[in-house]
């Protein structure tokens, strides 16, 4: 999946930097995100930088961010934009901080990515300090598990295979000319939980996202994206510091 993303980098950045393309992104899963991120605090990670829209996004509510990304072109991306907050390259299974280096951890649409994704996982509680957070967003495994056998609001969902075995789930996606694969893998919520669980690392809040009504009053089709969940978000705590 690290190739396959550093391979597609350009076409992720144009397609993330265009107005429109990635409606999912500006209309359900950000604001999503937003209502589980704490204040800003001493330093907060951007696990899994990108091109860095999420950085740029983190700033704008007054965080002080650093982005982290495997794709030596993302972290280029990222560190070209006028708009730029720090970024390096790191491999999330290895990330090159200290200890108790944030206060914050966000991986914003990246586990379901990574090739260990519970090594990153792991990675990222180590550079939490106590009573630091991890705010995470990934496709809802249901999700990623299977898919709509149309696009109208009362469309059947269908299972492909085993929800509960982890299998490829790339994907290709199509907006104004760009055409993009997604590289990611399917996973069951119990594979997070257990390297949640591993990392020491206490689940305070899952959200399981739908489409908003102002989405479906715009797009009635949208409508099945209030009876599966689109994506799935959680906030986790490294026991031992301060409440939020």
């Amino acid at each position: 999946m690290r190739d396959g993303w550093e391979a597609e980098a350009g076409k992720w950045a144009e397609f993330a930097r265009t107005p429109g393309h990635d409606s999912s992104h500006d209309d359900i899963n950000l604001p999503a995100l937003r209502d589980l991120l704490p204040e800003p605090g001493r330093r907060t990670l951007d696990l899994g930088c990108g091109e860095g829209r999420l950085s740029r996004f983190l700033r704008s509510l007054g965080h002080r961010v650093a982005g982290a990304d495997a794709s030596p072109t993302m972290v280029r991306l990222a560190a070209g934009h006028p708009d730029h907050e720090p970024a390096v390259v790191a491999d999330a299974a290895a990330l090159p901080f200290g200890d108790a280096a944030f206060d914050l951890v966000v991986a914003y649409m990246c586990l379901h990515d990574m090739d260990q994704m519970p090594q990153a996982v792991a990675e990222a509680a180590r550079v939490l300090e106590r009573g630091g957070r991890l705010c995470a967003s990934i496709p809802h495994p249901v999700n990623s598990a299977g898919a709509f056998q149309a696009r109208d609001g009362d469309a059947p969902f269908l299972i492909k295979g085993s929800y509960l075995d982890a299998a490829p789930a790339d994907w290709v996606a199509e907006r104004g000319g760009i055409q993009l694969t997604f590289h990611s893998e399917h996973r069951p919520i119990e594979a997070y939980s257990r390297a949640l669980e591993a990392a020491g690392l206490l689940t305070e809040a899952i959200r399981e996202t739908r489409a908003p009504d102002a989405v479906v009053a715009d797009n009635p089709g949208q409508r099945r994206w209030q009876r599966i969940p689109m994506f799935l978000h959680l906030r986790a705590v490294k026991p031992g510091g301060a409440g939020p």
